[in-house]
């Protein structure tokens, strides 16, 4: 898409490269946002647009790669063009400088970073690690030559010093000389056209041999240059010139390197202001909360809420407040759109924004839009705003307005938009009017699309009775008949010249003249006015339907929330309690099977039989309690003998030991239980018992690394973990342990007291205690084993 200047600049287009160039860190960035270009295809902008997608993502993480060293070379490297050409030292320090920041970026992006389009610039970056170490070694920061350039220019320097140092020697012992203390002005040594001297009073001209290099203002004082140094100043003399030699040596070496790497210093930094411009895009994005809008291949116009960037600028700050937001829509099954309304009622700023909007599309930004807007991307943009009067070239002002009309005819396509501002003035309003109808139904019939403005009845009207065309009307207060800058759909508007006359105190007797004069007419505005008020109540009363409907969503999600919160509270607090009781109940079992076996002789199987009958019932209320196991698949047809099975009540695994219809005998750990068919489910695929022989082991003495010096029981229930502590420490006897750790945990300590409890009567401990607060405290029981 190509524009004229003179529309860029109607569309305040170059404004918006000015706030754009702001919001860039580099000297190219800057240069390439002044400069930003409209984008031929579709392909560029949406690339374009990606890219500042992915910048704007790492300027809210604020990741930003270092940009800011990098400087303008193009004036630096065509001044170095020709061989023997000479770069000063100043210039190879900003060249230094965006080398740096060019290494710094590439090392950046290759970091790792999910930005791809961003990271494809980068990768474009070349490396230039010879002409960075030669400009680090020889530039320092000041933009001086250092003495590690060469080491020829570094012994020059030396010596150099070391003759400043014994030529100041010299001439400090003839300063303190008592013999000659009344010859000199000032105790100091000083240079004259380059050479060390001393201030001698003129009428000791002959009291110290040597030569006079300068003179005061006054004859007073003679700057002599006295014969003991005479051959070190030569000397110094020579020195120095060796040095400007070699710094020149040096420097056209420099810009010989410069010239070989001019292209690739030239891509390099056209990479870095393409990603420096991005960056600035996400920033001005950020700034007046832009979005990416969706570009759709059908020829339409869909911004909600759109806002005139510029007008949001104050004082360089973007304020959201000073641009009102606006829907601009143009449907696909329509043309044209007519926009209406009384003057500064914002009909001009609609119209510039659509323009600016598409500008800002070609040029790759986002827009300032909500994010569901949508528009196709024009080739073709013409504007007919403003006064285009020419004295010199002898136009008026509506001749001017024909050219360009002419001009928009004879280029309009089916991929136009035309932006007609004020259609039809400045001339007769009939003849003015159904000159633009006529325009407009050429450029319908091209295919273009059309949005004008106007305060012409006649052409509202053809708005009002063709197919493919909408009237639009700018908002204004019902009260103070004040514009408020929006826009409504469906009707025209009223300029209000008679309402604006009245608000700026004309005289009572001239409005009331004017109100005759317009008769029938002033009866239609005021019937559109009180359709524009009856349509902004029915809006405002619309937007609190909205509004109230949006917080009643809200609200029914909020106690839709709140309710699974608490049937899950519910849930958890009643599974803890049930662990909690089944642990009660299974410490309870298991401390009465200890007392038995401390006493066998003194319960019977009457009273054996009455204690479970008795733990079985305090179980019972705790079935509701536990959580439902739901089947995985359907009731089993047919089994077989050594299948492994699912007991869905228990949610264990079992194996089948024998059919009996529809009755089936199970194994689960070496014990039998009977169960229903349908309590029953099979995997899938269905599971078999491996029939192998183990064969037996023996446990070597001295096998303890095959036994942990630690047993975990946290969260086994008690009677569970009192069968694995016994089996562990037969274990720990066994593999000559003399010292473990049974971890179980706090909780309410019913399974602490469990463990210590069940410790204390088994043989093989001789002792246990809490561990020390650093290796857990209660948590941990220590235990100690005899030697075997």
């Amino acid at each position: 898409m190509t524009a004229e200047t003179s529309l860029l600049e109607r569309l305040g287009f170059p404004l918006l490269r000015v706030w754009l160039a702001g919001q860039t860190q580099s000297e190219p960035g800057r240069l390439l946002a002044q400069q930003l270009r409209l984008l031929e295809n579709r392909a560029a902008v949406e690339l374009a647009l990606t890219e500042v997608d992915e910048a704007l993502e790492l300027l809210q993480e604020e990741k930003l790669p270092p940009l800011g060293g990098c400087q303008d070379l193009v004036p630096i490297l065509t001044a170095c063009q020709a061989p023997g050409s000479l770069v000063p030292a100043t210039e190879l320090r900003l060249v230094l400088m965006t080398v740096q920041a060019t290494e710094g970026c590439r090392i950046w992006f290759k970091g790792g970073t999910d930005q791809k389009s961003l990271v494809a610039i980068a990768a474009g970056i070349v490396s230039l690690p010879e002409l960075r170490r030669r400009l680090q070694d020889a530039i320092g920061e000041r933009g001086e030559l250092l003495d590690t350039a060469s080491s020829k220019l570094a012994e020059l320097r030396y010596e150099s010093r070391q003759m400043r140092g014994r030529i100041k020697q010299q001439l400090d012992r003839l300063l303190t000389d008592e013999r000659l203390a009344a010859c000199f002005q000032d105790r100091l040594v000083t240079v004259r056209n380059g050479r060390y001297v001393v201030p001698l009073k003129s009428d000791c001209r002959g009291q110290l041999k040597g030569f006079v290099q300068d003179e005061s203002a006054s004859g007073q004082t003679l700057y002599l240059e006295p014969a003991q140094v005479l051959d070190g100043n030569n000397r110094l003399q020579q020195l120095l010139r060796d040095e400007q030699r070699e710094e020149r040596r040096i420097l056209l070496e420099l810009a010989d390197l410069l010239r070989h790497d001019r292209s690739v210093l030239l891509s390099n930094q056209r990479l870095l202001a393409q990603i420096d411009l991005r960056f600035a895009a996400a920033r001005l994005s950020r700034a007046y909360r832009g979005c990416r809008p969706e570009l759709v291949d059908a020829s339409l116009v869909e911004l909600r809420e759109v806002r005139h960037p510029l007008l949001m600028i104050r004082a360089g700050e973007p304020d959201l407040n000073d641009a009102v937001p606006i829907d601009l829509l143009l449907p696909e099954d329509a043309q044209v759109l007519v926009i209406s309304g009384p003057n500064t009622g914002g009909k001009s700023v609609a119209l510039k924004t659509l323009g600016l909007m598409l500008l800002m599309l070609r040029a790759g930004l986002h827009l300032p839009c909500r994010s569901d807007s949508r528009i196709h991307l024009y080739q073709h943009l013409f504007v007919d705003i403003g006064d285009e009067q020419s004295i010199a070239d002898n136009l008026s002002t509506f001749s001017a307005r024909l050219l360009q009309l002419r001009n928009i005819l004879e280029r309009a396509d089916a991929d136009t938009l035309v932006l007609l501002d004020e259609a039809g003035s400045g001339t007769d309003p009939a003849e003015g009017a159904a000159l633009i109808q006529a325009v407009v139904d050429e450029l319908c019939a091209r295919g273009a699309k059309v949005l004008l403005t106007t305060h012409l009845g006649q052409l509202k009207q053809f708005a009002h009775v063709r197919d493919g065309m909408i009237n639009a009307a700018v908002e204004f207060d019902p009260e103070t008949l004040e514009p408020t800058y929006g826009l409504h759909y469906g009707v025209p508007g009223v300029s209000s010249a008679l309402t604006a006359a009245r608000r700026l105190e004309l005289p009572i007797r001239v409005i009331e003249r004017a109100q005759d004069y317009l008769g029938n007419q002033h009866d239609q505005n005021q019937l559109l006015i009180e359709l524009g008020r009856q349509r902004q109540t029915l809006n405002r009363e619309l937007e609190e339907v909205r509004k109230l409907k949006l917080e009643a969503g809200a609200s029914r999600e909020l106690r839709k929330r709140q309710l699974q919160s608490l049937k899950e509270s519910k849930k958890q607090i009643l599974s803890r309690a049930g662990r909690q009781a089944e642990e009660l109940i299974s410490a309870t079992e298991a401390r009465l099977r200890q007392l038995r076996k401390q006493r066998p002789g003194s319960v019977g199987p009457a009273q054996a039989t009455h204690e479970h009958s008795e733990l079985a019932a305090a179980r019972k209320p705790l079935v509701a309690f536990q959580p439902r196991r739901r089947r995985k698949s359907a009731v089993p047809e047919q089994l077989q003998v050594g299948e492994l099975v699912r007991i869905v009540a228990l949610g264990v695994e079992a194996q089948v030991e024998r059919i009996c219809d529809y009755q089936i005998d199970l194994q689960i750990g070496g014990k039998r239980l009977r169960q229903p068919l349908e309590a029953l489910e099979q995997f899938s695929p269905r599971r078999f018992v491996e029939q192998r022989r183990v064969p037996a082991m023996i446990v070597p003495p001295g096998s303890a690394a095959q036994t942990s010096p630690r047993l975990k029981l946290i969260g086994e229930r008690v009677e569970d973990a009192l069968v694995q502590l016994e089996k562990y420490l037969d274990d720990a006897l066994l593999a000559h342990l003399n010292q473990v750790e049974i971890i179980h945990g706090s909780g309410e300590g019913i399974l602490r007291r469990a463990v210590r409890d069940h410790l204390a009567r088994m043989p093989g401990v001789t002792a246990f205690y809490a561990a020390p607060i650093g290796q857990g405290g209660d948590n941990v029981t220590v235990v100690e084993l005899e030697s075997r």
